[in-house]
Order: structure tokens, then C-alpha cells, then sequence
């Protein structure tokens, strides 16, 4: 399976692999990657997180669509950003999806305490989200707070993953027939992930090339 370390993406998957991978998704509208990210690079994350101010946030015109708690932009967001991004990440989901070409990954990382936070049923569209990733950062095992997916019209649920291995992460589509939410927590322990979104219309690699300060003087 497709990893992500302080060095890269690392051990791409063999042909029978990414078939269960692409048949997974096409019925279930998502999917699973067991230890996304190594086990070093996850402790590192975790442990900048533990060190930072989160800042509550709340999504949506009035706030009613999502509350959590909100990492702030830094080394850790940047890391994270410039990993997703790696070539062989977006050549991955696209194998996996169908979905191409995909050439960016936005994404951030929030907390959610129980009983204090929640998600609600939408759809995370606009022009430049395509399909969706949610990487488990949490440093203990939560309750409840399943990924789940279902069609838009007939609310038929289509997957339901607990992602609750660490550093697991999950893909999933985006589409107007299609919501997704994180099921209400349940126990005493926080949720914590990075969670984006893969995109067409930017192009973050070319961007990192191109910006002058990445230019030797």
C-alpha cells in the first residue's frame, strides 16, 4: 500500500492490490489505505498538533453545517501539504478514482471533542474539489465518528468506514448525487485528522516551482 514518510510517497501498490482498491471504491464510494502515513512522520504530526493552539471553527453561512477545532497554518500544515502532493499521491487516486488528471491537494487539520462538535450531512463541492481524503491523526482509539457516504436523493447509504487506524486515511468521491458526513462521537476521545480535498484547477507542484522564493539567489 502507498505510503507517505519525511521522505515521500514509498511502496506503490502491485496490480491485484490497486484492482480491490478501484473495485472497492466504484461500489462503495470510497475506500480504505491502511498506514498512509509511517509510523515516524504520524508521531511527528501528532506531537506538533499536541504542541500548537487549535482554534475553534465553525463551517458554513450560520455555522450550522460543522464545528471542530482548527489547527492554524505553519511547518506542520505545510509538511503535510507538500506530501500530499507528491506525484506519485495524485497519480495513485487518480488509478484508484478514475478521477484525472488531479494535480492538487488542499487540505487542513481539525480536532473534535465529544459532545462538543459535529458534522452534518453535505457534499464539500465547488470547481476545484474532485475527491475527497480524510488521514487519522487521533493519538488515542475514539468512539462512533464513522466516515459515512450515501446518494443525495434516495439517502440509501452507500459506505460507512471507521477510521480509526492510526495514520489510516480514506478516499472518497464528491459528486452532486452523493453526501458525506462524520457520524456524532461518542466515549471521551478526541477525533483528529487531516482532511482535503484533490483538485484539477490549481496546479501545486508547478506553483512550488515557479514561486520565487523557492529560487536560488
Amino acid at each position: 500500500m502507498l505510503r507517505l514518510s519525511f521522505r515521500g510517497a514509498t511502496a506503490v501498490p502491485g496490480p491485484a492490490e490497486l484492482a480491490n482498491l478501484q473495485s472497492t471504491f466504484r461500489s462503495s464510494a470510497c475506500v480504505m489505505l491502511p498506514h498512509f502515513l509511517a509510523p515516524d512522520l504520524l508521531a511527528w504530526v501528532q506531537d506538533a498538533i499536541r504542541a500548537a493552539h487549535l482554534v475553534e471553527r465553525r463551517h458554513g453561512a450560520q455555522g450550522e453545517l460543522a464545528s471542530e477545532l482548527a489547527l492554524p497554518p505553519g511547518t506542520c500544515l505545510g509538511l503535510l501539504a507538500f506530501l500530499a502532493n507528491d506525484p506519485r499521491v495524485l497519480r495513485f487516486v487518480e488509478a484508484i478514482t478514475g478521477r484525472a488528471p488531479l494535480t492538487r491537494f488542499a487540505g487542513r487539520v481539525y480536532s473534535r471533542i465529544p459532545g462538543t462538535h459535529f458534522d452534518s450531512w453535505h457534499d464539500d463541492l465547488n470547481r476545484d474539489r474532485k475527491i475527497g481524503m480524510s488521514v487519522n491523526l487521533s493519538t488515542d482509539v475514539y468512539e462512533g465518528g464513522e466516515f459515512e457516504i450515501r446518494d443525495r436523493e434516495s439517502t440509501r447509504m452507500l459506505g460507512t468506514l471507521a477510521n480509526v487506524g492510526f495514520g489510516d486515511a480514506i478516499l472518497f468521491d464528491l459528486s452532486d448525487a452523493l453526501e458525506h458526513r462524520v457520524a456524532p462521537l461518542t466515549g471521551t476521545a478526541h477525533k483528529t485528522a487531516y482532511a482535503g480535498w484533490f483538485g484539477d484547477t490549481l496546479d501545486y507542484n508547478r506553483e512550488l516551482r515557479d514561486d520565487p522564493a523557492q529560487k536560488e539567489p
